[in-house]
């Protein structure tokens, strides 16, 4: 599951908070909680930064600012009365994104945050002395709604802790930075906990067949990829084979380390979230994931797709009883990985030979995995 980190504006100079933004959103991190909008045009200027304030001009609409300029929602003994659950109500109403910021210090707290997560689109659960009890409480009650659940924390530990309660977890953390270190930390933390691992087979090659031409698709991202890395493609959604990046140079041609040759233009790719794409679909700016040999994933942006005609190959394998087709380009510089993780070009694959793979149980609707009887040849 796909965490998140935000920031809350640091209470300190506008040049120490100026640098503090500048490196979050290099780290990944680009939402920010501002209890004052003194300096949202400025913060506006450093980036795509998206801002959540109690502003009419903010990104996100945040209730629960006291006149102090700090965040606490005030508790009204009628829950169904609040001020604060008005407030969202309202907002929600009013077609904005909503974000709740609240102090949980009793059990009255968790039960106004259980409220407004009915028209909250994020709420912000703050703990004075923080323990995981309200925590397991809040994430089991909200856990049908949607809503996405922000615990804040001052550390690392306490981010892992956080969105790991439970094991579902809050959807992410915010923190107040104090220093570069520690917004680092956190943004590491969150890539690797987002991070998704796929189980991959060896799988028998059966039949190798080459082919006419068609349209194939060569995927160019933004990432330098290492030897080892690919993308999981197929000409079925239940079976992926793992084709490897062009980062190996040939006496043919010198590596390209940010393209991966995918295949033609009816083929899946794996995209974050357990999802597909046809090949067809992506262009610059999409998101596709980076696979090694141990199926660990990382998200990358695609900067280019290009679509060519050129001479195709059929892969056919088998793994138990499940049978595997896919269409790769017909060339020396296409390679698979084989059973001891090396990748090994299309070009001297024969029937014997062991590739791996990605089963999937599931069946797809529209690239979403579905408990569904699908049958693909």
């Amino acid at each position: 599951m796909e965490k998140f980190a935000w920031i809350l504006n640091p209470l300190s100079n506008w040049d120490d908070t100026k640098e503090m933004i500048t490196t979050s959103l290099e780290s990944g991190i680009d939402h920010i909680v501002c209890f004052s909008q003194e300096n949202n045009e400025s913060i506006r200027k450093l980036g795509n930064m998206k801002i959540i304030s109690n502003s009419d001009d903010s990104d996100i609409y945040l209730i629960g600012i006291s006149s102090e300029g700090d965040g606490t929602l005030e508790l009204d003994n009628d829950l169904n009365n609040s001020k604060d659950l008005n407030d969202a109500k309202n907002a929600k109403n009013d077609g904005k994104k909503v974000c709740a910021y609240i102090e949980i210090t009793d059990k009255n707290h968790e039960q106004l945050a259980v409220k407004l997560g009915d028209y909250c689109d994020y709420l912000i659960l703050v703990g004075k002395d923080w323990t995981v009890i309200p925590l397991e409480n809040i994430i089991a009650d909200l856990q049908t709604k949607d809503v996405k659940l922000i615990a804040a924390v001052d550390s690392v530990d306490e981010a892992q802790v956080a969105i790991e309660t439970l094991e579902v977890g809050t959807d992410g953390v915010i923190f107040e930075p104090q220093e570069f270190n520690q917004i680092k930390d956190i943004a590491k933390l969150i890539d690797e906990v987002s991070s998704e691992t796929y189980t991959l087979q060896d799988a028998t090659i059966t039949n190798i067949k080459a082919l006419s031409s068609g349209d194939r698709v060569c995927i160019d991202t933004t990432t330098m990829m290492h030897p080892g890395e690919g993308m999981l493609i197929g000409s079925y959604s239940k079976a992926m084979v793992l084709i490897h990046s062009e980062t190996l140079e040939s006496e043919y041609v010198a590596s390209r380390p940010f393209r991966v040759n995918a295949g033609p233009v009816q083929a899946y790719v794996m995209v974050p979230g357990g999802k597909t794409r046809y090949l067809s679909e992506l262009e610059a700016g999409d998101e596709v994931l980076i696979v090694n040999t141990e199926g660990e994933t990382k998200k990358s942006i695609v900067g280019r797709s290009k679509i060519e005609k050129r001479p195709l190959l059929l892969v056919e394998a088998k793994y138990e009883d499940v049978k595997i087709k896919t269409l790769v380009q017909n060339a020396e510089t296409i390679r698979l990985v084989d059973e001891n993780s090396e990748p090994v070009s299309v070009s001297v694959l024969k029937p014997g030979d062991k590739i791996k793979i990605f089963i999937d149980e599931k069946a797809r609707h529209f690239g979403i995995s579905i408990d569904e009887n699908i049958i693909e040849k």
